[in-house]
C-alpha cells in the first residue's frame, strides 16, 4: 500500500473544491438543495419535518418550498420581513450538515467557489420540545437555553474555543456523571436572548446523543449508568445547574460561535422527568411557542 501524497493533495486545493463543497447541477447546495437566494437572514429551525408547516402557516406569504430528505424548507414573508423555516431532523449530526450548508449559502460565492467579500450574518432560532429534570419547571412552559452542554462527540472533530471555566466545569461533569468523553459548553446569542427570550424560563440545557439511555431513560436494554438522571440533576457548580434535555442545541450553539451567526434555542417543556409527568396538550405548548417567537422575531 502507498501512503497518500499529502503534498499533492494540498497543492490541488482551491478555496472550496468540488469534492468538499458539493454543488448540485442546478446550483444548489448538496443536502439542503437550496440556492443562496432561497433563504432569508432570519431562520427558524425545527427538528420535525412535519413542524415546518406548523410554522409557515403563520407567514403572510410562502414564496418558496423545497423537500429534500429530512430537510424541508419554506421561505416567505411575515410582517414585511423575509423569513425561512427549515427542519433538521434529530441529532447534532444533522445539525452539522444544516449549519455548515446554511453558512455556505451565506458566506461562499457558488459561481467561483470563493469567500464572499460581504458574508451574511444569519439569525437562527431553534424551536423544539424538551423534557426538564427540575421539579420546579412547569409542564407546557417555555424555556430558553442560555447555555448548552453537549455530551455528544461532534465537537471532538472541530476546534471549538472554550473558556477555562467552561472546560473545568465540563471536566467535573464528566467525572461526576461518568460520561464517555468530556462535554463542551456553549452559550446563546445575547442579541436573540434579549429580543426573544427575555421573559422565558432560563436554563442550562443538556444536548444528548440519544433519547433513552443518554437522557437517563431505562427500558429493556441494559444501561451503563442506571442513576444517570439523578447524577445530572444533582450537578451544581457554583450555582450552575442543569435544567433540561434535548438533542440539538449544543450543536447549534457551537456552530453559531465558530461560524459567527446568532443562534438561540427555545423549548416547549412537554415532559417533567422529576415528577414523571408528560404534557396533556403538547401540541398547544409548541404552537403557542411558535407564535410567540414569530411575533418577536419579525417585530
Amino acid at each position: 500500500m502507498h501512503s497518500p501524497d499529502t503534498k499533492k493533495i494540498k497543492s490541488l486545493s482551491v478555496d472550496f473544491p468540488e469534492s468538499e463543497l458539493i454543488i448540485n447541477n442546478d446550483g444548489s447546495v448538496y443536502h439542503l438543495n437550496l440556492k443562496p437566494s432561497d433563504i432569508a437572514e432570519n431562520i427558524i429551525v425545527v427538528g420535525d419535518p412535519g413542524r415546518v408547516h406548523q410554522v409557515s402557516r403563520y407567514f403572510d406569504t410562502v414564496d418558496f418550498e423545497m423537500n429534500k430528505r429530512e430537510f424541508i424548507t419554506h421561505t416567505g414573508t411575515l410582517n414585511g420581513k423575509k423569513i425561512t423555516v427549515i427542519s433538521s431532523g434529530i441529532g447534532t449530526d444533522n445539525v452539522e450538515i444544516l449549519m455548515t450548508e446554511l453558512d455556505a449559502l451565506a458566506s461562499i460565492n457558488f459561481k467561483n467557489r470563493k469567500r464572499k467579500a460581504r458574508r451574511k450574518k444569519l439569525k437562527i432560532v431553534r424551536i423544539g420540545t424538551s423534557g426538564t429534570m427540575r421539579s420546579d419547571v412547569k409542564l407546557d412552559s417555555h424555556l430558553i437555553s442560555v447555555n448548552a452542554i453537549g455530551i455528544d462527540n461532534l465537537m471532538g472533530f472541530y476546534k471549538l474555543y472554550q473558556k477555562k471555566e467552561h472546560k473545568d466545569l465540563c471536566r467535573n461533569l464528566k467525572q461526576l456523571v461518568n460520561l464517555p468523553s468530556i462535554p463542551y459548553l456553549v452559550s446563546c446569542s445575547e442579541v436573540l436572548l434579549n429580543q426573544i427570550g427575555f421573559d422565558m424560563v432560563q436554563g442550562n440545557t443538556v444536548t444528548s446523543p440519544g433519547f433513552y439511555a443518554p437522557q437517563g431513560r431505562v427500558l429493556r436494554a441494559p444501561v451503563k449508568t442506571p442513576d444517570f438522571l439523578d447524577k445530572l440533576t444533582a450537578f451544581n457548580e457554583n450555582g450552575f445547574y442543569l435544567s433540561n434535555f434535548e438533542m440539538e442545541t449544543a450543536g447549534y450553539y457551537a456552530f453559531g460561535q465558530m461560524l459567527k451567526h446568532d443562534m438561540l434555542s427555545v423549548n416547549a417543556i412537554i415532559a417533567n422527568r422529576a415528577i414523571q409527568k408528560f404534557s396533556k396538550k403538547p401540541a398547544d405548548a409548541i404552537d403557542s411557542l411558535i407564535q410567540k417567537v414569530l411575533e418577536r422575531f419579525t417585530s
